[in-house]
């Protein structure tokens, strides 16, 4: 079972979880796994295929049980780097390795960027920054149509848009904006308004994680090793499209996963993926020197 922390920062308090000893027993740096804007819970079905190593798993900073005291609502790729990096040296196990999925990817670029010697291995899975795509500007106004259908007609709309922009295939051309707006009863999504607009998804809030612009010469210039990962039912989409920009950024191929953008989720976390499989993959990606 877990064992539960709290790490106090300036404007939160962040809880973070730990599988296995610290120091890790085997010598093997700790295996941390962080997404964005998912919870450590997201994490439950591969950090039990990782049951030799320590696992290091935390809430970002204003989500789930990470309360923050800040004043402010916008998730940051530099906000939660930092606060990654505060967390790291809590663990006092020395530099990790971390898989870091979607938003946790893109935080994860920036942690490596700014402290490159907190990271021995970085897979960065499927990051979405948009930044790195030929249709950059159409995908900025893709992101702005599923957050005005969620302002204008609640979650359900916002998700229906959300779920037809992210598996489109190709890039945003004007056949993609000629679709009608999309049903939030076909996806089994509520097609009422509950009047929340704070979701950390469709609302702004998380806006600054797909602006982010990796930096090219930090990243290739840290001693970390970073892959970019991409799933193999992905292909095409807009995650699996910012993943294959990502890696030629960085001067690498994509290095292909099983299953899709959330591959290594088990039956209980939404859109259930093969995460036997992919943490066999991910073992076999941190073990190659």
């Amino acid at each position: 079972m877990p064992r539960t922390h709290t790490l106090t920062l300036p404007g939160v308090e962040l809880v973070y979880d730990v599988r296995g000893p610290l120091p890790p027993a085997d010598g093997r740096p700790a295996l941390v796994m962080i997404g964005q804007p998912m919870t450590a819970d997201g994490f439950d079905a591969l950090a039990a295929q990782f049951a030799d190593r320590t696992v290091v798993t935390y809430d970002p900073r204003g989500l789930g049980r990470s309360v923050r005291t800040d004043g402010r609502s916008d998730h940051t790729p530099q906000q939660q780097a930092d606060d990654l990096h505060h967390l790291i040296g809590a663990l006092d196990a020395g530099p990790v390795d971390m898989f870091a999925s979607s938003g946790g990817a893109v935080t994860a670029l920036a942690l490596v960027a700014a402290h490159p010697n907190d990271v021995v291995t970085l897979v960065a899975h499927e990051p979405p920054v948009n930044a790195v795509l030929p249709d950059a500007a159409a995908a900025e106004r893709a992101r702005a149509a599923f957050h005005e259908a969620y302002q204008a007609r609640g979650t359900g709309a916002g998700m229906a848009a959300f779920i037809a922009m992210t598996s489109w295939q190709g890039e945003f051309t004007d056949a993609y904006f000629a679709r009608p707006e999309p049903d939030p009863a076909t996806f089994g999504l509520p097609t009422d308004d509950d009047g929340s607009r704070d979701d950390p998804l469709l609302s702004k809030n998380s806006w600054p994680v797909t602006d982010y612009r990796p930096d090219a010469a930090a990243l290739t210039a840290a001693p970390t090793r970073i892959v970019i990962a991409v799933g193999e039912e992905s292909a095409g989409t807009y995650t699996a499209r910012t993943a294959v920009g990502t890696a030629h950024l960085l001067g690498q191929e994509a290095t292909v996963f099983p299953s899709h953008h959330g591959g290594f989720l088990g039956g209980h976390a939404g859109y259930a993926g093969k995460p036997r499989e992919f943490a066999a993959k991910l073992r076999e990606v941190l073990a190659t020197p």
